[in-house]
């Protein structure tokens, strides 16, 4: 009797071989395919998982749940991974295997299979979250079992079977892409010293082939969530949607960077992420306003972890949970309106305003307004100082002039 295996399949050249090779093992493959945002899984993608051996394509639009439930919380926590990558790929993997798993459990399959390599990231976010919501599960890796030993072994093998593919040994990108970001690797951009392509990038213009006049947006946040754009409220989707459209003809998003893989070598990737940018610098930019110094300084360290967190495929760990309770609770206060300019790959708040903002125009302004009490600041500084007075008494030391040929 075959095997029941829901393969977690995107449509590229990876997981199309996937199917073939488990059909040709004797399993019964069933693709599960998830819409984050890359599109409406288009029917030749569904077509060519038939034709290589699917016996069933089960497809599930997802795009508010991964707005909602995953990119919202992100942000609002600020999770930047290594400084540049808005990790949105990774943050579509918890939500990829979560329902992968129901799946499983829906069609009594007791196997979960996905397509990638082993030494990428993707690997540890599928199985870590498959293991955690389901062990009995058996995983298979089809990519660290076969003999292939490269990208152009999987086209040969794909145009033998007649798998329609949509790469070539010309432009052999692996590419990923949904709502907040696309990933960009291998190819050219396997060499770190050469600058990536033209081609390379998907859907944004280069920073100076960009509009020759500056856009303004205007965003709403109520509660840490954006929800309007241009004084116009929107659900997540279309919000993300528009900002992707403004910020790519901008040239807002690009990043290239070498980062640090989870299973400890280094890779060079590409990204590009027009609205998870925008919004990013939207959102900090209004939790200064709200926030005091040390909750601003100590959520820049949740940032971090919060950031690792999710690169690892950590999504449902305890401290993952514990943080997010931290991150819903500080964003009880964050609604306002942030105005930002646009403009040849810049991304610059040049307005915002809150209920709850903690600048106070009457106690900043150097006007006639001012109601400051300036002489408050002497004891202020007296007491802010005594635990330093004197502790460098005597250690003062004075360069001497140096003597000039002169004399």
């Amino acid at each position: 009797m075959s095997r029941v295996v829901v393969l977690a399949y995107s449509g590229g050249l990876d997981t199309s071989v996937c199917v073939k090779w488990l059909a040709e093992r004797g399993d019964r493959v069933i693709a599960f395919m998830a819409n984050v945002g890359q599109g409406e899984p288009p029917a030749a993608a569904i077509r060519r998982a038939k034709v290589a051996g699917a016996s069933r394509v089960i497809v599930r639009d997802l795009r508010t749940q991964f707005m909602r439930d995953y990119c919202w919380p992100a942000l609002q926590a600020h999770a930047v991974y290594e400084g540049h990558y808005l990790l949105a790929t990774a943050l579509s993997r918890p939500l990829i295997a979560t329902h992968l798993v129901d799946v499983a459990h829906r069609t009594g399959a007791r196997a979960v299979a996905h397509g990638c390599t082993g030494k990428g990231n993707d690997q540890v976010r599928f199985e870590l979250t498959t293991r955690m919501l389901d062990p009995t599960l058996q995983i298979i890796a089809p990519v660290r079992e076969w003999s292939f030993r490269s990208r152009e072994e999987e086209i040969a093998y794909a145009t033998r079977h007649h798998i329609p593919i949509d790469v070539s040994t010309r432009r052999p990108y692996s590419i990923d892409q949904n709502l907040w970001g696309t990933s960009i690797e291998s190819g050219a951009l396997e060499d770190p010293w050469w600058e990536p392509p033209a081609e390379t990038y998907r859907s944004i213009r280069a920073p100076e082939r960009g509009a020759s006049r500056p856009a303004y947006a205007t965003i709403g946040f109520s509660r840490g969530a954006p929800t309007h754009l241009n004084g116009r409220r929107l659900g997540p989707v279309h919000l993300v949607e528009r900002l992707n459209a403004l910020g790519g003809g901008h040239g807002i998003g690009r990043s290239d960077m070498i980062e640090s893989r989870v299973v400890g070598i280094k890779s060079r990737e590409v990204y590009e992420a027009p609205a998870a940018t925008i919004l990013l610098e939207a959102h900090q930019d209004l939790e200064r306003l709200i926030f005091d110094r040390r909750l601003l300084q100590f959520k820049q360290d949740v940032a971090l972890s919060y950031a690792e967190l999710i690169y690892a495929g950590l999504w449902y760990a305890p401290l993952k949970t514990a943080l997010d309770a931290f991150v819903r609770h500080t964003q009880r206060r964050v609604t306002g309106t942030v105005r930002l300019k646009l403009f040849k790959g810049t991304c610059q708040v040049v307005g915002r305003k809150s209920p709850h903002a903690l600048y106070r125009e009457r106690l900043a302004t150097y006007s006639a307004r001012d109601q400051f009490d300036q002489r408050a600041a002497a004891g202020f500084i007296k007491l802010f100082g005594l635990p330093y007075e004197g502790t460098r008494k005597g250690r003062v030391m004075m360069r001497r002039p140096k003597r000039s040929r002169n004399g």
